[in-house]
């Protein structure tokens, strides 16, 4: 098949989805441009700040929601069950849950002051079902960022010729959020210095490579560390705003370069449409292991963590809601579809096998090719760089926005006041868990984890419209969905646990799963007595 019929279909439907679906569910929240956003009721100049265009926010919750997911996810999708399978979820998916989700995450915060919506549940369940989720997503977040800290210092590593841009465009950031708040430049100037500084930035770490001598891992992700750290306490408008209004760039240049390079070479899909229900190189099932592995493609518990974290306490106006939280997710499907063509038409099968099978250069590596392969004619041969450039620069912004909403939970869970200590003990944990090497024994249970915490985020939101006798017609059925999926998946991966006797990674999937149902007990419990009472 023809990989532009595809990206062209797909690109129709998810914005029909965006035009029309999600003005159904925008009616459901009554969204009001008059109403006071937390991020000016409780400005208080570090974590409150109102972004000062929509477009700048956008740029932020897009770059922090990315990263490596719609990327990797997709890619091992496609080489185990096919790129058919892998589309649908990702378009219809999309459409119908995460946008829906991370819509109503970002919705539900603002109209409880920038709250996150671990937070929320205890105003609408328990405060119970609140600890319980504070403590799931925590325990989660903590290991996102050693993944993503690990991750992102083995790419340094391996592509010197990254390591400038990446870091520079932090000074460049720093630049850019001075002259647009304390000079008050336009924001299309800053734009255009921003840019300038970036491509510089580019162009010089083509010249100067940067390699340490000895285990530059190691201290790849010390480095990566303290940037979180300090990422995670400086004022949202000096670092956070600007660096991901400026990175974001790159992506939208690499989505607009990708899908030009599918019009130009029009390659067709040359790897299998349909891999089996339950494909000889493993995998699992198409039910559930599909959903979860796809993950951030379609729907992922940690755009609710984000948006509920970081987004809603810079909210200007309840007008871009939809626009950000929504729109983020529509956009981030566009570049899993890219991925999965990049893959499927660029690479071709025997590349995605070879890439994929140990010893390749994985998934990422996969995409790098693939998407080099599309954009040879647009991009001159430098498509390969480019990419892995453009993810090392998101996997970054997700390391700092984890670790930033990670020190929000950590206030809340603990009753930390202060925030300097709160981050340190978020990145000495993560450290010496990314150090350790550990990660890599936890992380195959981490995709139904994650979207276990998009069911409990379906479950909390459509306990919030419940308790307003609001329909529940866009997020229950979803809530349903997600929560058999996930714990489908975590029985799946409980057995092969205990068939590989890994006797800790079963305990803790079971934990995860009996946290979950005493959630959903909580949740049946409040209706019951509502309905005693006569509020519902």
């Amino acid at each position: 098949m023809n990989s532009l019929t595809i990206v062209l279909g797909s690109i129709i439907f998810l914005g029909a989805g965006y035009f029309f679906y999600a003005r159904l569910v925008e009616k459901i929240f009554e969204v009001d441009p008059s109403n006071v956003t937390p991020a000016n009721e409780f400005f208080d100049g570090v974590d409150y700040v109102p972004a000062r265009n929509w477009l700048i926010l956008f740029s932020h919750h897009f770059a922090s929601i990315a990263g490596a997911g719609p990327i990797v996810g997709p890619v091992i999708a496609v080489a185990l069950w096919g790129w058919w399978p892998a589309l649908v979820w990702i378009v219809v998916g999309t459409v119908f849950m995460g946008g829906v989700h991370d819509f109503a995450s970002l919705m539900i915060s603002v109209r409880h002051g920038g709250r996150s919506i671990a937070d929320v549940a205890e105003s609408v369940i328990s405060r119970r079902a609140k600890l319980i989720f504070l403590g799931f997503v925590w325990l989660a977040l903590i290991l996102v960022i050693a993944v993503f800290a690990a991750v992102c210092a083995k790419t340094l590593t391996t592509e010197p010729k990254t390591v400038v841009p990446c870091f520079g465009l932090v000074g460049v950031a720093l630049l850019v959020g001075f002259v647009l708040h304390r000079l008050r430049f336009s924001i299309l100037l800053a734009t255009v210095i921003g840019l300038t500084l970036l491509l510089a930035c580019i162009f010089l770490g083509e010249m100067f490579p940067v390699e340490f001598a000895g285990n530059g891992y190691a201290v790849w992700i010390i480095v990566l560390l303290a940037y979180a750290f300090i990422a995670s306490v400086t004022p949202v408008h000096v670092l956070l705003q600007p660096r991901d209004y400026i990175a974001s760039f790159l992506l939208y240049f690499g989505i607009a370069a990708g899908v030009l390079g599918i019009v130009v070479s029009r390659p067709v899909m040359d790897v299998a449409g349909f891999g089996g229900w339950r494909p000889a190189g493993g995998g699992g099932w198409l039910w559930p292991m599909l959903f979860v592995t796809v993950a951030c493609g379609a729907n992922s518990g940690f755009h609710a963590l984000v948006s509920s974290g970081t987004t809603s306490k810079q909210l200007a106006s309840e007008r871009d809601a939809k626009r950000i939280g929504y729109g983020g997710m529509v956009l981030e499907a566009v570049l899993a579809v890219l991925a999965l063509v990049a893959v499927s038409a660029g690479l071709g099968a025997a590349g995605l096998e070879a890439a994929l099978a140990k010893g390749g250069s994985g998934p990422i590596g996969a995409f790098g090719a693939g998407y080099g392969a599309l954009t040879r004619s647009i991009l001159f041969g430098k498509g390969s760089m480019i990419a892995v450039l453009i993810l090392n620069a998101f996997i970054l912004t997700t390391l700092d926005t984890a670790t930033r909403i990670c020190r929000y939970l950590s206030e809340e869970l603990f009753k930390i006041k202060n925030r300097f200590f709160s981050t340190f003990v978020v990145v000495f944990i993560s450290g010496a868990l990314a150090l350790s090497g550990k990660w890599s024994e936890i992380w195959p249970m981490f995709g139904a984890s994650n979207q276990l915490v998009a069911a409990l985020t379906f479950v909390v939101v459509s306990s919030w419209l419940l308790c307003r006798g609001k329909s529940l017609k866009f997020t229950f059925l979803p809530a349903i969905f997600m929560l058999i999926t996930s714990i489908g998946a975590l029985l799946y991966q409980i057995a092969g646990f205990v068939r590989d006797k890994e006797v800790v990674l079963a305990l803790v999937s079971i934990a995860l799963m009996v946290m979950a149902g005493i959630m959903v007990a909580d949740v049946l419990s409040a209706v019951k007595k509502r309905r005693r009472i006569g509020l519902i």
